[in-house]
């Protein structure tokens, strides 16, 4: 397959025959049979596998193709487009700069208003940077955790990122969050929009006590989706960011985002989900070092969130596998039996 897409979807996804883009049409229904047994045969589950920019399996069962279904965590890597947009349109200077002197609020959390007891403000979260918080490296409120030395997977650091560049934006306002027009706009604008989605977005608030300071770093930003609306964000990702000739995401920016970040303390671990610094990166779960999916191809990456939310990306081989709800599984981002299933019913790599 060639290293650049030749075809991107119009208003409809166009389905091929499974032959024309490489797979063995018999290989595949039997992956599909097994989905179905393995969920089983009412559901729920949902998956598309796309590749050359064609359909070249669905599979429903228990959910409508159209129905829009939260995809969790996996909005993370779509938190990352857009600062990798802001970066590029010049509104953040770089993912190194200082997240505070655009969101001063996020140090405005004393003792007894963060989300859970020990969590407030502390001096080195001046020191955060955008980096920290698209990498789960801030140790935003975290006791003991100084910036860029420790991955922690954490939402509320997800939030600053997002409110920080919501305010540059002028989209959000912390003392008026529901009265804000929300990041969700913003992405609509800078993203949906340009790759003919349809996903629609809400705020999003953990159970927290009356004293938190929701404004400062709850209201994150729900995505929900179709699979074909993850679909057209992995065709995004496939092509670093480029639409028909149109560069919606700075294609640099995707390629850093999409390989493992470095941080300090770079842990070696059988467990990418507990020691993400050989697996996480800028917003993605990435394969470059091999420690997600040993027998995948390096260059694979994903989306994830709980359960089994995933886009899958393979650049390589020209190939975006979504599910959106898949097989339920402790920690779905291994989840990996859906795509050995497709990998294995290629048959022109």
């Amino acid at each position: 397959m060639s290293t650049t897409a030749s075809h991107f979807p119009g208003d409809e996804w166009e389905t091929r025959p499974a032959p024309e883009l490489g797979f063995d049409p018999e290989k595949l229904a039997a992956a599909h049979r097994k989905l179905a047994e393995v969920v089983g045969p009412e559901g729920p589950y949902r998956a598309c596998v796309v590749r050359n920019g064609h359909i070249a399996a669905e599979w429903n069962a228990g959910v409508e193709v159209d129905e829009r279904i939260e995809i969790a965590s996996a909005q993370k890597s779509v938190y990352s487009c857009l600062l990798g947009i802001a970066i590029g349109e010049g509104k953040i200077p770089s993912a190194d700069a200082l997240a505070c002197d655009y969101y001063p609020e996020m140090l405005e959390v004393p003792e007894g208003t963060g989300p859970k007891p020990n969590r407030s403000n502390k001096p080195e979260d001046a020191q955060i940077t955008f980096r920290h918080l698209i990498t789960n490296t801030s140790g935003y409120l975290k006791p003991g955790e100084r910036p860029g030395e420790q991955y922690h997977y954490q939402s509320f650091g997800m939030c600053i990122l997002m409110h920080a560049i919501g305010k540059v934006y002028g989209v959000y306002d912390s003392s008026d969050p529901e009265g804000s027009a929300g990041e969700g706009e913003l992405i609509r604008e800078k993203i949906r929009d340009k790759i003919g989605a349809s996903w629609t977005w809400s705020w999003g608030n953990f159970d927290l006590p009356p004293e938190a300071r929701m404004g400062i770093y709850g209201y994150h930003t729900k995505l929900s989706m179709t699979t074909r609306d993850m679909c057209r964000l992995g065709w995004l990702w496939r092509n670093f960011g480029n639409w028909e000739g149109r560069q919606v995401v700075p294609e640099e920016w995707l390629r850093e985002a999409t390989v493992a970040a470095r941080i300090a303390s770079q842990q070696s671990s059988s467990d990418p989900l507990t020691h993400g610094s050989r697996a996480y990166g800028h917003g993605f779960w990435c394969n470059d070092e091999g420690q997600l999916w040993p027998d995948f191809p390096r260059d694979s990456f994903a989306a994830a969130g709980a359960w089994n939310r995933l886009i899958w990306v393979c650049p390589s081989l020209d190939l975006v596998v979504a599910q959106n709800p898949g097989i339920r599984a402790q920690r779905p981002v291994l989840e990996t039996r859906v795509l050995n299933w497709v990998l294995d019913a290629l048959t022109m790599p």
